[in-house]
């Protein structure tokens, strides 16, 4: 079963988790493939570089930078992992560096319609 393994940084100052180091991400990323587990997985660019796209019940399209909510974590990456059940996937979200220090992964499976 695959699950998405969503990586939550600390909004302060975007490193993904206080005393994570590269070297700890690079293991972790090493770690999800030598087990054969890993469907796919990036790291995204800082938040100043994100916009929302809404549009509204007109069908006018409104664009602005962002966003710029009101919260102490932002999406910094993420992985897809293909493993036999919710247990293994908690497992490995455990294990990430982003779990730590203040920052959090949201486990959450992927749906398959049948494609």
């Amino acid at each position: 079963m695959k699950y998405m393994l969503l990586i939550n940084a600390g909004a302060v100052d975007g490193s993904g988790a206080a005393g994570c180091d590269v070297r700890e991400w690079m293991a972790y990323d090493e770690e999800v493939r030598d087990a054969g587990v890993l469907v796919s997985g990036e790291s995204l660019a800082d938040l100043v570089t994100a916009t929302t796209v809404r549009v509204g019940e007109d069908g006018r399209r409104s664009v602005v930078d962002g966003p710029f909510a009101e919260t102490r974590e932002v999406l910094g990456g993420f992985y897809v992992i293909d493993v036999p059940d919710l247990d293994a996937a908690l497992d490995w979200a455990a294990r990430c560096p982003g779990a730590r220090g203040g920052g959090a992964v949201v486990v959450r499976p992927v749906a398959d319609f049948g494609a």
